[in-house]
């Protein structure tokens, strides 16, 4: 976990991490939710429905947002504030690993928050969504 504080951050700065979507994260994402939807949970129907595969959760694949703010940029003194999510294309298991970069692209010093602009790509650096995330600092210590 990165420890940045509000003045270590600088516009421009950059952050980038992989992870993978499992089947076994499908299986908790929709035990937690308990979105059942068909085309998330059944190989056939989504095939019937046009894809080569279950569709992987948008909320899943943007849920490492947070990871993004509480371990990368800025790390332990992050508070989201806001997140914007832009879903370019669906994503699938054999879409992993996915890839998460991140860009400081303003800093407000009144409220001591940053904005990143993302992306999160597949395994062949495709786009599959984006957006923009303000992040507050909580008191540091």
């Amino acid at each position: 976990m990165n420890h940045f504080k509000f003045e270590d951050i600088k516009i421009g700065d950059e952050v980038e991490f992989s992870y993978e979507i499992t089947e076994d994260k499908m299986n908790k994402f929709r035990d937690i939710t308990g979105d059942i939807n068909y085309l998330h949970n059944d190989a056939e129907y989504a095939n019937k429905k046009g894809y080569p595969e279950r569709v992987v959760y948008g909320m899943l694949t943007s849920s490492f947002l947070s990871t993004l703010a509480g371990v990368y940029m800025p790390g332990e003194y992050s508070l989201i504030h806001s997140v914007e999510i832009n879903y370019i294309k669906p994503v699938f298991l054999s879409s992993s690993p996915l890839k998460i970069k991140a860009k400081v692209i303003e800093k407000e010093e009144r409220f001591k928050q940053i904005e990143l602009k993302y992306y999160i790509t597949d395994k062949e650096d495709k786009k599959v969504c984006r957006g923009n995330m303000k992040i507050g600092f909580i008191k540091e210590e």
